[in-house]
């Protein structure tokens, strides 16, 4: 655990002597080597969803400290002072003692390097405006001084830079002979922000994480919104690097971009753009309008103008924020300079009766006005001794205002604009105007121009109101900002005279938000009510199945029950994703980005996620949370890859699925499988099992569970084949079905279909599936390659049976084994292709192999074709090593690189009343290839087999 300081005007003798003295002035030498000495960025990750560590998105650094292991803060002279000077707001931060100082406490009692680096991340993000708190740093188990240091952050690219930043400036107050990290790039390699050189500057590089902070940020509009709706628990996916933002998931979800949404009529928004266009609406609802005309040149301008009436506005046509508007015109010149400014912005220009009276911005929203505000324009108040350009300054010095929209209120910028408007004052930046004057710098209110925004909601006269609320019906808008001018806004401007001049589409909300005087509104709140009203959804269920065997079958006959329920189902497996049955993509779909994919597309009424191990330990999950979560087992695989060494470690990755199901979900564990069991403690929801072992066999906690009430689906004793499949619940026992009765147990034979049945029908019963639906979809599920290729898929075309089944572990090649044992006496001989990926240890190559000869009287053992690291040869002779070492004749096995040599040579060995099992990489590939094989007499193999035991493998003459 790590921490940051601040070596001040402390030499690195003088640092490295009182290192000494604090060790009881025994010396060390330090080490030669730079590296040994230094801080080492070993790797970094970002988890986008739930993970191992936390259900909250977090940047994972994983730092070697080296020889900094040895010096935690306590042992560091000054260093929590130095700290603490450097970023007091570290006094605020609880660490694991929950409250104010106790991040304070953990370094005064010592604490590492990498425990500070995560707090002084989260310090740096907090500075430039992001609300993040949460981390954690933990030690890499084998591996001294090696921590994975991991923070919460609200945008990736800012928490990058900010976890390099805290690294930097650690490194920067270390005393020189320890000074140097390595792997810097590794956390952010944004070659276009600003280089941070040697002699590390705070608030250099305070000023480049606002400057990617602002380049990344949402707008005040936009982040209102998707506040609201994180307030309300609906989903808020960023779906580009500007303001478009999906509140929701699947069939559920809106989109916003600012204040545009779904529902906003693109009619509407070019309706808004053209100002002509939006008058001639409004003045045909009846509503109080300017007269006005457009015009395309200076001296048509000018006659508009002297027709209608001086003074007069002159603007664009489709311009906004205020840009190109002048008002208050009183002569041909003036007109002519303004036709001017506002060309630059449109080629055609409006030139309307100016109204008289203050500025106002109402706001409606689903045809109700939420609020209103006075904009004043941008002004300075006279004090009899400073000049205009100083006075300028001093009002930009409030710490309320930014540039752009950051702020509450922005900087006021002078330009040729604001010198127009001072000279037609007779007033320059230089004038010194007399205490108590308002000077106006703009002719405009918006707040983009350094106006001011004062909250006049609760003062609007109704009949001003219900004028705003026809013109925002006129238009088409759903969010309209309606500019109103009135001399009295709590009196009908029927009265006074006045206003409409325009009706906005996507009107800002920051006035609103925080005005400058006045009472804040929260004017998101009525725009999500209105996208997602009370007790309408706003997130498809989501279903999501882990485990080491049986993932994707259990996925596909879960989306094949919820099908047949009438819902459209996302599926991702490691097929390819696939929606209401058809597959949008083919890949390995096992992992976050697939299930997002499927969280995205607005068809979707139900997502079914195939969660691998991969994806968590990569990025986390791809939701960030489940209705329905769905452990099958837990067995030796991908073990020694990622830090996952034990079967444990990978029970801890599997578990973060039911860790992520919400509190009124349901976790459904697989109660043959201790591991899985022990999982109910972490898991989230109500807790659900599956079981193969009923009646006399079932466990004792399993019918304590039952008996309490709790949901179990259980296979149990039949007078048939494969049994019962029997839902408890509540204290009732209904009755499923015969496991016989679903086709792909093949009557019952495969035991693993079987379970993965019962983990299917409990993920639906969980999810309100009517148990007629559920019995109707599992007994027209098969093992076919169109429901679930690669899965046991089963070919009788050629005279002898070919089985296609994605056995790549040992459990598997088990679970399938099983099956071919219980189809032995079917069959004269059982020919086998056996492959494992190469990423798996020797051991369980070594046992794959010597597996695969309890099952079949002729091997071929075949490569993985991406060998994944690993030499061609190696894997095969790794797994003829295990058949050896367990007594298989030698002549009985075959060595083939290429896969579908290997088919091959199965398919053109095997004769009638064969059974031939092919476990392939490419499934689709190698399904043709069974379909497109042609039987040719001269390439069989003479094999002759007397067979006196249906159940023994024939060379094993003892069976």
């Amino acid at each position: 655990m790590g921490d940051d300081l601040q070596a001040q005007g402390c030499s690195g003798e003088v640092v490295s002597r009182l290192f000494d003295q604090s060790r009881g002035g025994a010396a060390s030498a330090a080490p030669d080597d730079a590296a040994a000495r230094s801080i080492r960025v070993v790797e970094r990750g970002v988890y986008r969803g739930p993970h191992l560590y936390s259900l909250t998105p977090m940047i994972r650094i994983m730092l070697d400290l080296g020889t900094l292991e040895e010096w935690p803060s306590n042992r560091l002279p000054g260093f929590t002072g130095r700290l603490l000077e450097v970023l007091p707001g570290l006094h605020q931060h609880g660490c694991c003692f929950h409250e104010p100082g106790g991040f304070v406490r953990r370094l005064e009692e010592g604490t590492w390097l990498g425990h500070v680096t995560e707090h002084v991340a989260i310090e740096l993000q907090s500075l430039v405006g992001s609300r993040v708190t949460r981390g954690k740093t933990r030690s890499v188990r084998g591996r001294t001084g090696v921590y994975n240091v991991m923070y919460s952050y609200q945008d990736e690219e800012v928490g990058r830079l900010a976890g390099r930043l805290a690294l930097q400036l650690l490194d920067s107050l270390l005393p020189p002979d320890l000074q140097g990290i390595s792997g810097l790039d590794r956390i952010y390699e944004d070659e276009s922000e600003p280089a941070l050189q040697a002699g590390f500057d705070l608030a250099s590089a305070l000023e480049a994480l606002r400057c990617v902070h602002r380049r990344r940020a949402l707008g005040p509009t936009t982040q209102s919104l998707v506040n609201e709706a994180e307030r309300r628990g609906i989903p808020v996916m960023r779906l580009d690097d500007q303001s478009l933002v999906q509140l929701g998931t699947g069939r559920h979800q809106k989109r916003i971009r600012a204040s545009i949404t779904s529902l906003t009529p693109s009619i509407a928004t070019d309706a808004a753009s053209d100002k002509d266009l939006t008058k001639s609406l409004l003045s045909d609802a009846g509503l109080p309008v300017p007269r006005g005309d457009v015009v395309r040149s200076p001296e048509a301008a000018v006659r508009a103008a002297e027709r209608i009436g001086y003074p007069v506005v002159v603007k664009p046509l489709d311009g906004n924020h205020g840009r190109g508007v002048s008002i208050g015109l009183s002569d041909p010149v003036e007109v002519t300079r303004a036709f001017e400014e506002a060309a630059r912005h449109s080629r055609r220009v409006i030139v309307e009766n100016c109204f008289k009276g203050r500025d106002h911005r109402i706001l409606v929203v689903n045809g109700e006005v939420v609020a209103v505000a006075e904009r004043v324009p941008a002004h300075v108040v006279g004090d009899g001794r400073r000049s205009i350009v100083d006075l300028v300054k001093d009002v930009n010095r409030d710490p309320r205002r930014g540039a752009g929209h950051e702020n509450v209120m922005t900087r006021i910028t002078i330009d040729d604009h604001v010198r127009g408007v001072l000279a037609k004052s007779g007033l320059s930046l230089e004038s010194v105007p007399e205490a108590g004057r308002i000077v106006y710098l703009c002719d405009t209110a918006n707040l983009s121009t350094g106006g001011t925004a004062v909250d006049r909601t609760d003062d609007i006269h109704p009949h001003n109101a219900m004028i705003a609320r026809r013109a925002a019906r006129a238009v088409g808008l759903d969010v309209a900002g309606i500019d109103f001018i009135a001399l009295d806004i709590t009196r009908s401007v029927h009265e006074t005279g006045g206003g409409i001049i325009e009706v906005n589409a996507a009107p800002g909300f920051r006035m609103h938000l925080q005005p400058s005087e006045g009472r804040p509104r929260n004017v998101a709140r009525p725009v999500i009510d209105m996208l997602f009203p009370r007790g309408a959804p706003a997130r498809v269920p989501v279903l999501a199945i882990t485990g080491t065997n049986g993932k994707s079958t259990t996925a596909r006959m879960v989306g094949h029950i919820l099908r047949a329920q009438g819902l459209s189902v996302g599926l991702t497996s490691t097929s390819g994703i696939y929606v209401n049955g058809d597959r949008v993509v083919e890949t390995d779909a096992s992992g976050p980005w697939s299930a997002r994919v499927v969280l995205k597309d607005p068809t979707v009424d139900v997502a079914v996620l195939e969660t691998a191990r991969g994806g968590i330990l990569r990025e986390g999950l791809g939701f960030p949370e489940c209705d329905v979560g769905l452990v099958t087992n837990i067995a030796p695989d991908h073990l020694g890859l990622k830090g996952v060494d034990t079967v444990e470690d990978l029970a801890w990755v599997k578990s973060v699925v039911v860790e992520a199901v919400h509190r009124k979900g349901t976790s459904i564990l697989n109660a043959d499988d201790p591991m899985t069991v022990d999982m109910r403690r972490r898991a989230g929801g109500r807790i659900g099992y599956f079981s193969l072992h009923g009646g006399a066999d079932m466990t004792d906690f399993l019918r304590e569970h039952i008996e309490d009430g709790g949901l179990a689906v259980v296979r149990e004793p039949g007078r048939t084949e494969g049994g019962e499949i029997v839902i408890h619940d509540n204290g009732d026992s209904i009755y499923l079905m015969r496991a016989a009765e679903i086709p792909a147990t093949l009557d019952g034979l495969a035991e693993f279909n079987v379970q993965n049945a019962l983990g299917a029908a409990a993920m639906a019963y969980a999810q309100g599936v009517p148990v007629d639906v559920i019995r109707m979809a599992l007994s027209t599920y098969t093992t076919s390659f169109e429901h679930n290729p690669g899965r046991l898929n089963v070919f009788d075309g050629h005279g002898f049976r070919v089985i296609l089944d994605y056995a790549h572990n040992p459990a598997g090649l088990q679970a399938l084994g099983d099956v071919i044992v219980k189809m032995r006496p079917r069959h004269r001989r059982v020919i086998g292709m056996i492959n494992i990926p190469g990423d798996r240890r020797d051991d369980d190559m070594r046992e794959m192999g010597a597996l695969a000869t309890r099952y079949f009287d002729e091997i071929i053992f075949r490569e993985d074709p991406a060998r994944r690291g690993r030499r061609p040869g190696e894997i095969v002779a790794l797994l003829a090593e295990g058949a050896l070492s367990a007594g298989f004749p030698e002549e009985r096995i075959k060595r083939i690189l290429e896969e579908d040599e290997a088919a091959d040579l199965c398919l053109g060995t095997a004769q009638p009343g064969d059974l031939v099992v092919l476990t392939p990489t490419d499934v689709e590939a190698m399904w043709q290839q069974v379909l497109d094989f042609r039987v040719k007499p001269d390439t069989r193999l003479e094999v002759d087999v007397e067979r006196t035991d249906a159940q023994a493998v024939p060379w094993r003459k003892s069976a």
